[in-house]
């Protein structure tokens, strides 16, 4: 006999038991006959089809117990995603970022179904403003000039993507440890990213990128005879930008480190992000660093870091402005165009907004999202915003949503980088987590001036990558109280 709280070994069977009862055996051999039946039909693609199978049963499993593993894997997509678009063709990839923060959201719920899902980490004020923001987005449905609910569709992750990320990073991202593997994953990608534009420098391209410049892009990316090289992300203007923002933020970020070998990987890091910035020719993206290390600097509230950075910085401009040296070198002589204010990209840039400020004088919320630029000519091919060239994401956003659109989201950006640099200046004590702080907001500082000259801000990779760090530094009161705990069990004598 047994009683409520012990179980007779007798009575109860194990798994191998199990799989002697008729039912069990049933549900085995025909698992084992469809396999066997697929991969006889579909022979290789069978076999890659049952490994997909296994391979996403495990992944689901995984999921659904640490949630996380979705916010990792959102990040691992932002990154690859657009590349991989160039290999498989007529793959929906577009919604796969789309799906995997669903599949988040459900496995949040379902992983705490019985205790409640606990909101409380995301009940903060940026959570507010990307709220706010969508909304301004689902309004844009009712816009008298949209023409395609298509084309809004197509745009969606400009206010979407924002709303699902930052409360998932605010939900998920919530230790120091798993902050730093946040930063371990940008930097894996980014000097992926940077080797593989150094291979499209030395060996060229191969059959899908080069199909990629057949299709239209070659008009961008060869230039003098020249390759920007773009490596695996969309263009070479992304980049070169993210690129950028790689090298300011791991430059900043390796000072986080306690121990020598750590802190050089993180510095060699950076300085590949820097070099992939160069190789990309790309010279929008030189305002990354610029602005953003000068950024670090105030952070820094140092007077002699802050003298020594002007200096530097002043050192730069000065190559740039005022010296032909290394103008042999075509990326850097193309990045020293841009300091030229007579440059011709330049001033057609400055006559299509000219041409813009014209039509939108009398349309405050825009065109429509989605209808902005030559990527809207899939659904509105002779529309008037759809033919002529947005190129700034600032001038994206004017155009699809109006002056009340660009106003609402300069002032979301605004007031996240003035409150999260009070919080590093003022509030945080710990330096290790100030110089983590600190590089995501002077990373971000540098890809906010980039994305004026460049739509660089909500495209990928960049995109998720600013949504986690809108959350990351608004949210270091989490972090603080970790690392206040952990100095209290070290020293547990209290005044």
């Amino acid at each position: 006999m047994s009683d409520g709280n012990n179980i007779n070994p007798f009575e109860s069977y194990s798994g191998s038991m199990n799989l002697s009862r008729p039912s069990a055996l049933l549900v085995l051999f025909s698992i084992i006959l469809i396999c066997a039946l697929i991969v006889t039909k579909l022979e290789i693609i069978g076999v890659g089809l049952l490994l997909a199978l296994i391979f996403g049963g495990v992944y689901l499993y995984y999921l659904f117990t640490y949630p996380i593993i979705g916010f990792y894997t959102a990040i691992v997509l932002n990154f690859t995603i657009l590349g991989i678009g160039r290999y498989i063709k007529g793959l929906p990839l577009g919604f796969a970022i789309d799906g995997i923060l669903v599949l988040t959201y459900l496995a949040l719920f379902l992983n705490r179904f019985r205790t409640r899902v606990d909101w409380s980490p995301a009940k903060k004020d940026v959570t507010l403003l990307v709220t706010i923001w969508v909304g301004y987005a689902i309004f844009q449905l009712a816009n008298p000039e949209a023409r395609s609910i298509a084309a809004w569709v197509s745009g969606r992750g400009i206010a979407f993507y924002p709303f699902l990320f930052v409360p998932l990073t605010l939900m998920l991202i919530n230790t120091n440890k798993k902050l730093n593997y946040f930063f371990y994953i940008w930097a894996f990608f980014s000097v992926l990213g940077t080797l593989k534009g150094i291979m499209q420098m030395i060996f060229g391209v191969d059959f899908a990128e080069q199909e990629w410049l057949n299709e239209g892009s070659y008009k961008t990316h060869i230039l003098f005879g020249k390759l920007r090289v773009f490596s695996f992300y969309s263009d070479a203007g992304q980049f070169g930008a993210n690129q950028g923002y790689t090298g300011v933020v791991f430059l900043i970020y390796a000072m986080s480190q306690k121990k020598i070998i750590p802190k050089l990987i993180f510095i060699l890091v950076g300085l590949l992000g820097i070099y992939g910035m160069v190789i990309s020719g790309t010279r929008g993206a030189l305002s990354v660093p610029i602005v953003g290390f000068m950024t670090y600097f105030v952070l820094s509230k140092n007077i002699k870091v802050l003298s020594a950075g002007i200096i530097f910085l002043a050192i730069v401009f000065i190559f740039f402005k005022f010296t032909s040296i290394g103008q042999g070198n075509a990326q850097i002589r193309r990045m020293r165009t841009a300091f030229d204010p007579n440059d011709a990209s330049l001033q057609v840039r400055l006559d299509n907004q000219k041409i813009l400020k014209n039509y939108l004088s009398s349309r405050p919320f825009g065109g429509g999202i989605g209808h902005g630029g030559t990527k809207a000519q899939k659904y509105l091919p002779h529309a008037f915003l759809s033919n002529v060239a947005t190129d700034s994401w600032y001038v994206l956003i004017w155009v699809e949503q109006g002056i009340i659109g660009l106003l609402l989201h300069l002032a979301i950006l605004f007031y996240i980088m003035a409150k999260a640099s009070l919080i590093v200046m003022f509030k945080i004590e710990d330096p290790y987590l100030k110089y983590k702080i600190s590089a995501l907001i002077a990373g971000m500082a540098g890809i906010m001036v980039a994305s004026y000259g460049n739509a660089v801000l909500g495209q990928m990779p960049t995109a998720l990558l600013i949504y986690a760090t809108m959350a990351i530094i608004l949210n270091t009161s989490v972090f603080e109280q970790e690392i206040d705990n952990e100095t209290t069990k070290l020293d547990p004598i209290t005044n």
